[in-house]
């Protein structure tokens, strides 16, 4: 019996990986740490095959075909996480109060921002590092959607509101991303 497959994307296990399929769940354990994912695999299968992981569909319609590139690209990202990592660079920007950044237990305490009297805090999630080097930040992490929340926290965590931006520009900023 021929088996017909219509969509089918093959990811290159790197060097120092090892990917496994269990059910819906995918795991990749690599030396930055390891991953583990559970995906709605609805007429989409995800196997390995030598050196590649294979997400195929037989017989797909439009909503499969799509699935398939997007389990294909976080895969991708999991294999990428395990072997280098993540890392977000942000940058603290004050012209009217110094602010003083700290890392308590999953938290990143922000003091006086603005002059407010109360810290703002800004969750960190899942298992993710946050360096602070004076006014430099780093967010590093095997998962890319972790470091990527983090870093958005951060960001929302010094929003200004109800001030004019063109003159209160304090906050803290995403300048890169590797």
């Amino acid at each position: 019996m021929s088996m017909a497959v219509d969509i089918r994307e093959e990811i290159p296990i790197e060097d120092g990986v090892q990917v496994s399929v269990e059910g819906d769940t995918v795991k990749v354990k690599g030396p930055k740490g390891s991953l583990e994912r559970n995906f709605d695999l609805r007429n989409i299968h995800v196997a390995t095959e030598g050196n590649n992981v294979i997400v195929y569909s037989e017989f797909p319609k439009r909503q499969q075909k799509a699935m398939v590139g997007t389990i294909a690209s976080h895969i991708k990202n999991m294999i990428h996480g395990a072997k280098e990592g993540f890392a977000y660079r942000l940058q603290v920007v004050y012209a009217h109060f110094p602010v003083n950044l700290g890392v308590q237990g999953n938290k990143v305490i922000i003091k006086n921002f603005m002059g407010e009297k109360h810290p703002r805090e800004s969750q960190i999630a899942g298992n993710v590092k946050v360096d602070i080097q004076g006014q430099n930040i780093t967010v590093t992490g095997a998962n890319k959607e972790d470091v990527a929340q983090t870093s958005a926290n951060l960001v929302e965590a010094t929003r200004i509101k109800r001030r004019d931006p063109r003159v209160f520009k304090d906050g803290i900023y995403i300048i890169g991303k590797e």
